[in-house]
Order: structure tokens, then C-alpha cells, then sequence
């Protein structure tokens, strides 16, 4: 049975709530009602810091993880090791291996993994990016940290062929991580193992 609300602006506010992820009409609904027994300011605030976001947000123009400036915060760290970089899927694995503090290279953000069934193929990931920065010198090791399906599979066996020309290391972290799981919802202690007990991805084609 359809939902009816006692006025069209609540209406409007749940379709555009439930057309997040994860959330439901039910839950849309309670998120508009809190707000709507919230002050002003609190809406205004809410309304203008996602504004913002959209609008002024950018992306660090080496690893393509979310920065306030051009360079984000790890990329110009001059103590983190710029030799060894970790692939990962989006930002979210950014932010899931950081807080394992066990990992002290940079990252690249791939925006996504090969998917032909949602039309993803490599020209719409930042594959380009990650070559040339290979190809630059400074890097000597490449960790892939994707999600273990057979999509993440695939994503890391196409980028391992096309980095094996360049004779640096191209590993993938170790199966500490169940198949099928996604990276930012590992607990920080299984991640930040899989991280230092990666292998050589060479090998793990042997497995």
C-alpha cells in the first residue's frame, strides 16, 4: 500500500532521501521528520555543507582519493613511501586502510573495478593514471587491495598485465579477506594483516 503524507513538501524530501543507498522510504522518512524537528539553522547547515561538497570537492591530482586541495594530504606527505602504492576500488578503502595505521605507502583510486555487466570497462577507471605513474620510475612496488569477486579478480589480473612490463613488484593482498568480501567493512586487524602479508600476485596465480 502506498505511503500517504499529510503534505507534498515531506513528500519531496523522502523521495529524494530514499534515493540514497541504503536507504529505505521508512528510513527516509524519519531522517525528514528529524530534520523537520530541527531549528532552521540546522537545515540550512545540512543543506549548504552538501552543497559544498558536490560543488567544491576536489580530487587530489596524483592518487584521485577526495582532497580539499590539488595534492591531497598523504600524496604530499614527503614521510609516507611514494615507491609503494596501493590500488584500491574508491575512496571508502582509502579511508578502511588508513585506520589500520599498518600500511605507510600512497594510494590510487581506481573509481570503480572492470564490470561488464554495469558497463564498466577500463577506459572508464583511472588505469591511464596508474600506468604513467609506473611509468615515471619512482615506483617500485604495486599492491592491488580490490574487493575478492571475480569482478576484483579480473580488475587485478588486467592491471598486473599491464604493469609487467615495468619490472617492479605487483602484489595483492593475502586471503585474510573472505571471497566475496568488500574491503571497507574488513575489521581493521584482518585488513591491516592482508596488507603486510600481501603476495606476489605471480604467485597467487598458482594458487
Amino acid at each position: 500500500m502506498n505511503q500517504q503524507y499529510p503534505s507534498s513538501l515531506l513528500e519531496n524530501a523522502v523521495d529524494e532521501l530514499s534515493a540514497l543507498p541504503g536507504i529505505g522510504r521508512k528510513t527516509a522518512l524519519r531522517l525528514a521528520l528529524h530534520i523537520l524537528r530541527r531549528d532552521t539553522g540546522y537545515a540550512e547547515r545540512l543543506s549548504s555543507s552538501i552543497l559544498l561538497l558536490r560543488r567544491d570537492v576536489n580530487y587530489c591530482r596524483e592518487c584521485h582519493n577526495i582532497s580539499d586541495t590539488d595534492l591531497c594530504g598523504i600524496c604530499a606527505n614527503p614521510s609516507r613511501d611514494h615507491s609503494t602504492v596501493c590500488v584500491v576500488e574508491n575512496v571508502r578503502e582509502v579511508m578502511a586502510i588508513e585506520n589500520t595505521t599498518q600500511f605507510h605507502g600512497v594510494y590510487h583510486v581506481l573509481g570503480g573495478i572492470i564490470s561488464p555487466v554495469d558497463g564498466i570497462g577500463p577506459a572508464d577507471l583511472e588505469i591511464d593514471s596508474l600506468v604513467a605513474r609506473v611509468a615515471a620510475g619512482e615506483v617500485k612496488e604495486v599492491i592491488l587491495a580490490l574487493r575478492t569477486t571475480m569482478e576484483g579478480d579480473t580488475t587485478n589480473f588486467f592491471l598486473y598485465r599491464k604493469l609487467e612490463p615495468y619490472n617492479i613488484v605487483v602484489s595483492v593482498i593475502a586471503r585474510g579477506i573472505s571471497v566475496g568480501d568488500e574491503i571497507e567493512y574488513a575489521d581493521e586487524i584482518t585488513l591491516g594483516r592482508s596488507i603486510i602479508n600481501r603476495v606476489s600476485f605471480n604467485d597467487s596465480l598458482k594458487v
